[in-house]
């Protein structure tokens, strides 16, 4: 029967709480609708990994290219580790022809001549397959492309009339997507957003008459001048058709750099979703793109995953003249569960690079199957922890030094959600060294080192796991932000793409300050209710629904109340559980500074929990609430 304990409202008799069936509103998002809602069709159970043709050669690629990397990719066993995917990026078109039919270059790819000069991939990507790989293909969702806006100098750019060049998905979702996956064989498409937001009608692109106007309905800079449903419309309809003419385990991925909110609703529609702009071979870049993916556990689940650029290891600040911070761009990548797609020119990178690649230890903290995300456990602008809770109970953990000076930091027990009192044992996934503590331990880290160890020890929760461990498990279906803003805490680095240092510098401009957050408020800060701190729980804005995966629990137990950071005092909050659709608690409204409510909740034969915090007329920018020490038990 399920328990409803302390500062409830009592909704019957408890068999009454577990017969009652939830009222569906249409047009209420925080009705219960015991389904995932994360995407889950294509196949991406664990983050992709391959390599893509952009960072090495940008435009300038070719079928020779190509066709040596996935060589390489085989021949050295990176295929075998995980390494499938080899995707074409920009270079690739001639022009689009008057049926509407996409035409390959042939002079770069002769494999793609055909007798009536239609072109094919097919035997290029016959030829990817036949070797045990997969292969990529890059498009825009707008008439035209990124390089065609932003690299007018660019070798291999659609040639012919305005018309003929217009090689985007725009217009053309249905013939393109049956073309690329139903007669070429693609296995992943990657599209860029850049068509949607570089051809309004004062661009000098379109006044010299180069291009045709496309109002635009993106905008990297400014969240609210996006066009939201219309670009998230769009990408459904891509996905709609890949599911017409793609296998089954086609992947999708959103390249429109955190714009549009993508942070919210990428996750429900790709398998991949850019989480900011491109990457660049630069330390201070790396950290832009980490940062913009680090804080989103929540939004990261098998199916969907956070996508902050391709690795730049083996150029700049991540050569083999680098190697420390080459081995910290890996770590990173595989701790955040991000694809790790290979950019680098593999026909001339060095061994040590390569091993770095081929870290086995590594590779398989990223594609663990269990799907969750590191989460930050420490946090400064120096050193940060990040832990991974494992499929086998174990745990991966990250030591972060971002800084230019070496640190001592204190590893615990208790971030790694482990008992203070019992030995914690350590392998480290560079050199395979075995350590072990109790309580704690303290680690020299290095300017810009990352330390990186799985580790194994007592659970402090021995009967369950707290839902922060598990981000994979939890899906923010709705999380309460109405007005989004961009996040002030990613690092903003010199931009790359020209300016140097005139005007005022670079701003915030990636939206998702305000989401869901493992063991935090939607704003950063510490859990707190009541004057009393929570270190484990889900922080939240009020008006959210969080769809939880129940792998045969039988109890859901918390403390839920308004979280004494809120700005609004007076707004009374309810918090519900409901379990495949059925309400199973409530609490009576609770305001902040309010006693916090106790919750334990029978989930026994439940597979969806879903866990809504109501507040009438509410702002909630202005109303975080907290699931302190929400969990999942025995």
């Amino acid at each position: 029967m399920s328990r409803v304990f302390g500062n409830l409202l009592l909704l019957g008799c408890a068999t009454a709480i577990a017969a009652a069936p939830a009222r569906a509103h249409e047009k209420d998002p925080l009705a219960p609708t015991a389904r995932w809602s994360a995407n889950t069709d294509g196949g991406a159970a664990t983050p992709p990994m391959g390599w893509n043709s952009w960072n090495a050669f940008f435009t300038d690629v070719d079928e020779e290219k190509v066709l040596a990397s996935a060589k390489v990719i085989v021949d050295t066993g990176l295929a075998a580790k995980g390494y499938r995917y080899v995707n074409l990026d920009e270079g690739w078109w001639d022009h689009r022809r008057a049926d509407g039919r996409m035409l390959v270059r042939a002079d770069k790819f002769p494999s793609a001549r055909t007798a009536d000069g239609a072109t094919s991939f097919r035997p290029f990507t016959d030829r990817l397959h036949a070797m045990g790989l997969k292969a990529g293909l890059y498009s825009d969702l707008g008439r035209n492309t990124c390089a065609q806006a932003y690299g007018p100098n660019e070798v291999n750019l659609p040639r012919g009339s305005v018309a003929e060049r217009e090689v985007g998905l725009y217009g053309h979702i249905e013939q393109d997507i049956r073309l690329y996956f139903g007669e070429w064989g693609f296995d992943y498409i990657k599209i860029d957003g850049c068509g949607l937001r570089a051809y309004g009608a004062d661009s000098a692109l379109v006044t010299s008459g180069r291009y045709r106007e496309l109002p635009p309905i993106l905008n990297l800079e400014t969240v609210s001048l996006a066009d939201i449903p219309r670009v998230r419309a769009l990408f459904g309809d891509v996905k709609d058709a890949l599911k017409r003419y793609a296998t089954q385990d086609y992947l999708l991925s959103l390249c429109i750099w955190g714009s549009a909110n993508v942070r919210a609703w990428g996750k429900d529609v790709g398998n991949l979703s850019r989480t900011s702009d491109d990457i660049t071979p630069d330390w201070g870049r790396m950290l832009t793109n980490f940062d913009s993916a680090a804080r989103r556990a929540l939004y990261a689940h098998p199916g969907s995953w956070n996508d902050p650029d391709m690795l730049f290891v083996g150029k700049g600040d991540f050569d083999e003249h680098h190697l420390v911070e080459a081995r910290s761009h890996f770590a990173l990548w595989a701790m955040i569960n991000a694809p790790l797609l290979i950019g680098s020119d593999l026909r001339t990178t060095p061994p040590v690079l390569m091993d770095i690649f081929g870290n086995a230890a590594l590779i398989a903290v990223n594609q663990d199957a269990a799907g969750n995300q590191a989460v930050p456990v420490f946090d400064t602008d120096d050193l940060q922890i990040f832990v991974k809770t494992l499929s086998t109970g174990e745990k991966a953990v990250a030591l972060f030094n971002r800084s230019s000076r070496p640190i001592e930091a204190q590893l615990t027990a208790q971030h790694l959600r482990f008992r203070p009192d019992a030995v914690v044992r350590l392998t480290d996934l560079w050199d395979g060294r075995s350590s072990s503590f109790t309580g704690e331990t303290v680690l020299k880290v290095a300017p810009r080192e990352t330390l990186v160890f799985r580790a194994a020890g007592t659970r402090a929760l021995a009967d369950g796991v707290y839902l922060s461990e598990t981000p994979g498990d939890v899906n923010p279906a709705v999380d309460g932000v109405t007005a989004p803003q961009a996040d002030p805490t990613i690092h903003r680095a010199l931009s790359p793409w020209g300016g140097g240092t005139r005007g005022a510098g670079p701003r915030p401009i990636y939206a998702g300050w305000g989401g869901a957050q493992p063991d935090a408020t939607p704003y950063g800060r510490e859990l707190q209710m009541a004057g009393r701190r929570y270190p484990q729980g889900l922080g939240v804005l009020a008006g959210s629904r969080l769809e939880v995966r129940n792998h045969d629990y039988a109890r859901l137990t918390a403390t839920v109340g308004v979280d004494d950071s809120a700005a609004d005092g007076a707004t009374p909050v309810r918090f519900e559980v409901y379990g495949d659709g059925r309400l199973l608690a409530a609490t009576r409204p609770l305001r902040r500074g309010a006693t916090p409510a106790q919750l334990a909740v029978d989930t026994r034969g439940t597979r969806i929990v879903e866990l809504v915090a109501r507040a009438a007329n509410a702002v909630g920018e202005r109303l975080p609430v907290s699931w302190g020490d929400v969990a999942l038990r025995h």
